[in-house]
């Protein structure tokens, strides 16, 4: 095996857990998360391959969104089918290459780069593994011969999981269901949005959260409570899991006898299961619940003025991940320095530079708007200026949002008269549309569609800069006298 001393590392260590008691579903989960911390990528799936051969289904991941896991069927034939023909795929770029099953689920969970390698059983390809990246990558060979040793050590888990269960074909049939029902926590989850919901509660609670866009899952999973005899005698089904949060929550109204005997099963669910996060709400408790995590400030109801949440605080948040990780890469060396304009960019740019892994400074710019004549855009005046000099430096302007480009055009042009070494830009929302001006834009988070925007540093007459989220403001606040 030619792979170096750090993926020697990872490859024994994926080797004990192969060859560990543990349940083959855990063994899987471990393998995936083992293998995309040893190439530092995003996120890891192993897949299997239907008995006609025509789609994949994912039996183990790590890194990944539920809501990407369940994007949909995945086709053999038309995702990375190469794989099946026992080559090894890597696709760079797949917004360039156009090479995504599910474009947009992709690009919603900023998947750039993929590698594909066949898992293979007795001379038949059985599945694969796939590795994401969030960068344009090209795998090197060493990457691939890791990987490809990998799907190897999966082919065999898979095979000695297969003896097992023809060693205990014999057992009674209760202890078999026993087995096959407690392992139910491990199990994919069912389906990603119900027809229709038990209780016009939980679609209440459902629609909240569609409104905050915080992803859910509906009765996902039914855990065992109670047994008897080798016998399931009861379960319990929460009504949602919150993957943003890893929570489960059983929703209840006020009558008590309800109450109390679902207080009973999650006091049941709790010791059986202590590694699982789960919590009884009212009406009351999911609105204090949801503005404890930023969501709603006064956890009584939807945000005055917010017709609907354009990105949530956890999109946000993954997306000025990705960002720093490219400015650091980018700026590997070099004596970086963030300028950003006051207000709107110190919700962006704080969060951004506690990401960025490379030594920088910051400096703050504040401007004002005066005059305007034939609908034109006022004029600028810069009312703080940078404190110490740029010239010679690698600057990056920061920028909430990007609209005509008039603005960022005139303070490009005064920050280019410093002499820095260089000088380019990274906004958070691009509103394109709106473009007047064809400014040079070298990071953009978003790209946002014609409409007035707050959350997150931006603001109207000074409020909503505190929400955690990026909301359209509705019209018909803006119609309202100042």
């Amino acid at each position: 095996m030619d792979i170096d001393y750090s993926y020697s590392q990872a490859f024994s260590q994926i080797l004990k857990i192969a060859n560990s008691t543990l349940p083959l579903k855990k063994i899987l989960n471990s393998i995936a998360k083992s293998t995309s911390k040893a190439l530092n990528v995003s996120g890891c799936t192993i897949m299997l391959l239907s008995p006609h051969k025509e789609h994949l289904t994912i039996i183990a991941a790590f890194g990944l969104s539920d809501l990407y896991l369940r994007k949909g069927a995945i086709n053999a034939t038309k995702s990375l089918p190469e794989v099946l023909e026992g080559k090894i795929v890597s696709v760079t770029d797949i917004t360039a290459e156009d090479q995504a099953q599910y474009p947009e689920a992709a690009k919603m969970e900023n998947i750039r780069a993929i590698l594909g390698i066949p898992v293979i059983q007795k001379g038949e390809i059985i599945g694969q593994i796939r590795i994401y990246s969030e960068d344009a990558r090209r795998f090197s060979d060493k990457d691939k011969d890791f990987v490809t040793n990998v799907a190897h050590i999966i082919s065999i888990a898979l095979e000695r999981s297969e003896l097992q269960q023809l060693l205990m074909a014999d057992h009674k049939d209760t202890v078999k269901k026993h087995r096959k029902l407690t392992e139910t926590p491990n199990l994919p989850y069912s389906s990603l949005r119900p027809s229709n919901f038990s209780h016009p509660s939980e679609e209440e609670f459902a629609k909240l959260l569609d409104f905050y866009r915080i992803e859910w899952l509906y009765e996902p999973r039914s855990f065992p409570v109670a047994w008897s005899n080798n016998k399931i005698t009861e379960m319990f089904t929460p009504d949602f899991y919150l993957p943003e949060l890893n929570l489960y929550i059983e929703l209840t109204t006020l009558k008590q006898s309800l109450i109390t005997e679902k207080n009973r099963k999650i006091r049941q669910l709790k010791f059986n299961y202590p590694d699982i996060n789960v919590k009884l709400l009212n009406k009351s408790d999911y609105f204090k619940l949801l503005a404890k995590y930023g969501y709603g400030p006064l956890g009584v109801t939807k945000v005055k003025g917010i017709n609907r949440v354009l990105f949530s605080q956890t999109q946000i948040q993954r997306r000025v991940r990705a960002i720093a990780k490219c400015i650091s890469r980018d700026y590997a060396g070099k004596q970086l320095v963030l300028v950003g304009i006051l207000k709107g960019v110190v919700s962006f740019m704080s969060d951004l530079m506690q990401h960025i892994s490379i030594p920088l400074t910051t400096e703050f710019m504040a401007i004002s708007y005066y005059g305007s004549h034939d609908g034109a855009e006022p004029a600028v005046k810069i009312t703080k200026d940078i404190d110490t000099t740029i010239s010679g430096l690698d600057v990056l302007m920061i920028e909430d949002i990007i609209d005509t480009g008039m603005t960022l055009n005139y303070i490009l042009n005064y920050l280019a008269a410093h002499n820095p070494e260089s000088l380019r830009v990274c906004t958070l929302l691009d509103k394109r549309v709106r473009r007047l001006i064809n400014v040079p834009i070298d990071y953009i988070g978003f790209e946002i569609p014609d409409e007035f925007v707050v959350g997150y540093g931006l603001d109207y007459h000074g409020e909503y800069r505190n929400l955690p989220f990026i909301g359209v403001l509705n019209p018909e606040i803006r119609e309202e006298p100042k």
